[in-house]
């Protein structure tokens, strides 16, 4: 990766739904500034094959179940950045889902930035460290076709509000920040498109909200991944980090 200049060299990090999308762009931005990453994804093959090419570690998760926290972190002697980036995204109205989609929703959105937080602590809580809680411009601004999407990632934007106070109160040396893409060109948008009948109107209709003209690239979401991840960002906690082209303007 061009510009590289070893931000985070000598650093841990802990990438979840690190094998596609947005994670696999951070996880690349990572190792390129001298981190080592632990790969965390529910895709074994996918991750598997990325730590193969990175020269890094893969470790099987499904975020959104305890037991499985336990033994990722486990294997970890020590973590310096953690960040909570596996995610869904349910297409549907308060109409249209069912109680069930809604709360699978919130146990991979919400349950899994959860336990990451929590578990976390005893990795980090002797040196300090950073947790990146990955949001949304929905966390902020509501749309009405998203009912589960939106409240998931409002829920994410305060949690992280609450943890960054805890840590901070604590003496743990922790900071926790969310960050608030907008809508990014993704293998996640894909199947969100596969949701509905005309995927193409859902495509323009993701791209008239944004002021800037365009949907956004998956670097420009890594690089405030990677700011928060530094010591560059050592006096902010708990904050909203929004890179949504002007979409919750």
């Amino acid at each position: 990766m061009a510009g590289t200049s070893g931000r985070i060299a000598d650093k841990m990090a802990f990438v979840t739904g690190g094998a596609s999308g947005l994670g696999l762009d951070i996880v690349r931005r990572f190792v390129a500034e001298g981190a080592s990453v632990v790969i965390a994804d529910i895709d074994a093959a996918a991750g598997e094959a990325l730590a193969a090419e990175l020269g890094q570690r893969f470790v099987k998760l499904d975020v959104s179940n305890e037991a499985d926290w336990l033994a990722a972190l486990d294997t970890c002697e020590r973590i310096d950045i953690l960040v909570n980036n596996a995610g869904i995204t349910t297409h549907g109205s308060i109409e249209d889902l069912t109680i069930d989609a809604f709360r699978h929703e919130f146990s991979v959105d919400v349950d899994g930035v959860f336990l990451g937080c929590k578990h976390i602590i005893p990795k980090m809580k002797d040196h300090g460290g950073s947790v990146i809680n990955m949001s949304s411009m929905c966390g902020v601004r509501a749309q009405g076709d998203l009912a589960a999407y939106n409240a998931a990632k409002a829920a994410v934007t305060h949690l992280t509000k609450s943890v960054a106070l805890h840590y901070a109160r604590k003496g743990y040396g922790i900071r926790c920040n969310s960050v608030h893409p907008g809508a990014i060109h993704t293998p996640i948008l894909d199947k969100v498109m596969a949701q509905v009948d005309d995927p193409q109107a859902l495509y323009d209709g993701w791209v008239a909200t944004h002021p800037i003209g365009r949907l956004g690239k998956p670097e420009e979401i890594s690089a405030i991944v990677l700011y928060l991840a530094s010591d560059e960002s050592a006096f902010a906690t708990g904050a909203e980090f929004r890179v949504d082209g002007g979409s919750s303007l």
